[in-house]
């Protein structure tokens, strides 16, 4: 298993951004796709974002498409989502995801490792 660290959480006004980090040690991170998602109070835990093993594709929920972007550095094994624009309804804990094959998924059934997650907070 990989072992995932989330940072770059916090609070920030309404129309701000903020840039997440989930560092990965363990097994070879570029044999992992990555990703994003998002636990409200009292609300389930949702996609946000999913990268591939190179990449080379990414996928975004429709809530948050054209305002945040996932990306990854395979050489310092590292995740990124970068989130402008923020709102409200953005706020949550965040957490990043290792998939459990090589296969790029929206699915969170389909992530075996995750990280403890980061909490986000945009005021009105």
């Amino acid at each position: 298993q990989v072992q995932l660290v989330e940072s770059g959480g916090g609070l920030v006004q309404a129309g701000g951004s903020l840039r997440l980090s989930c560092a990965a040690s363990g097994r070879t991170f570029n044999n992992y796709p990555m990703g994003w998602f998002r636990q409200a109070p009292g609300h389930e835990r949702e996609f946000v974002a999913a990268i591939s093993r190179s990449g080379g594709s990414t996928s975004h929920a429709n809530s948050v498409r054209g305002r945040f972007t996932i990306s990854r550095d395979n050489a310092k094994n590292t995740v990124y989502l970068q989130m402008n624009s923020l709102k409200p309804e953005d706020t949550g804990v965040y957490y990043c995801a290792a998939g459990r094959t090589g296969v790029m998924s929206t699915n969170a059934a389909n992530f075996g490792s995750w990280g403890q997650g980061t909490q986000v907070t945009v005021s009105s």
